[in-house]
């Protein structure tokens, strides 16, 4: 017997609004079969033409993953000292302060999950896209991080649906793109989008304030 549509609704708002960004998790390790059914859920995202532009790389080593947050850290200092020798004292100091400690709150999680974009390809795209010249080439990179974007949105209500807790940052990407790239193997083709940190939460934040719903919505009769 299948569960009323309405109950099945509010199960449903119930883990969109619990859902927090953890930034301090436990020592219990994240297992492989969580892992893989999380992508499970992530993988029925919605995309262009079903092009399925994602890939994640799941980092289950700490060491790795400390290696990570140093070369991170290493890139991030680069810039400041890039800052400060432009002038920009105080915007280096709270780069390394403010910005620094949440660019690297993946730090202590079990798991770091890398999500990429792949090309977008698709029989549009070859018949009729590119030969009248539809958009330019950085369109389509544009394509695959939305997807990929659908995909991490699945991947992060189906971890704390099951008891986990993830935290998407984009700091690494912004400050050591080619170095986490080089580190991971990761497929020249491929554009790395962001990383969660994946464990078991060791904190409960409350909600966060949110904008009216009257403040982002017009509707159009």
């Amino acid at each position: 017997m299948t569960q009323p549509l309405t109950l099945a609704y509010d199960e449903f708002k119930t883990i969109l609004l619990d859902r927090r960004s953890i930034r301090k998790y436990t020592e219990q390790p994240v297992s492989v079969e969580d892992i893989r059914e999380i992508i499970d859920c992530a993988r029925y995202a919605p995309s262009d033409t079903n092009s399925q532009t994602w890939e994640f790389i799941a980092v289950m080593n700490r060491d790795k993953i400390k290696d990570i947050e140093a070369i991170t850290w290493e890139q991030l200092h680069r810039r400041a000292a890039e800052a400060e020798q432009r002038g920009l004292s105080k915007e280096a100091r709270l780069l390394t302060k403010s910005f620094g400690p949440y660019a690297t709150a993946f730090s202590d999680a079990p798991v770091l999950i890398v999500c990429l974009a792949t090309p977008y390809n698709s029989k549009f795209r070859e018949r009729i896209f590119d030969p009248v010249e539809l958009v330019d080439d950085a369109v389509w990179a544009e394509e695959g991080i939305k997807s990929s974007c659908l995909a991490s949105q699945n991947l992060m209500l189906a971890a704390h649906a099951r008891g986990l807790a993830t935290c998407p940052m984009t700091g690494p990407v912004l400050l050591a793109q080619d170095r986490l790239r080089e580190y991971l193997n990761i497929c020249p083709d491929c554009q790395i989008n962001m990383v969660i940190a994946l464990g078991h939460p060791a904190e409960r934040p409350a909600r966060l304030a949110r904008k009216e719903i009257d403040d982002i919505l017009t509707i159009v009769d």
